[in-house]
């Protein structure tokens, strides 16, 4: 649990994936497209990517991945991130974390 605290508060935007999730893609590509480029964490390449796994269902995660957080908190999967984006809010939170396009 402690390296996915802190692996999950390094960076402003981070999504602890797997190399093989169609929907951890989407959900990248998401970001990138927000003007956001988050630190991926691709669970299934590290050597404690179980203890991870386990990790992120404690913490609350309804599937282990694609596993969001924003300024070091968890914001949900896939199904939160894409509510949060329909709405309008995402776009939001995003701000602080968005480089500039000039």
């Amino acid at each position: 649990m402690e390296k996915v605290t802190r692996l999950a508060s390094e960076k402003g935007v981070v999504i602890f994936t797997k190399s093989s999730c169609c929907l951890c893609y989407a959900v990248n590509i998401l970001f990138q497209e927000i003007g956001v480029s988050p630190v991926v964490h691709e669970i299934d390449q590290d050597p404690d990517g179980r203890e991870m796994e386990k990790a992120l269902m404690r913490l609350g995660c309804n599937a282990p991945v694609p596993a969001v957080f924003i300024g070091g908190k968890l914001m949900g999967s896939t199904n939160e991130i894409m509510s949060m984006h329909l709405s309008g809010s995402l776009t939001q939170l995003l701000k602080p974390y968005q480089t500039s396009l000039s």
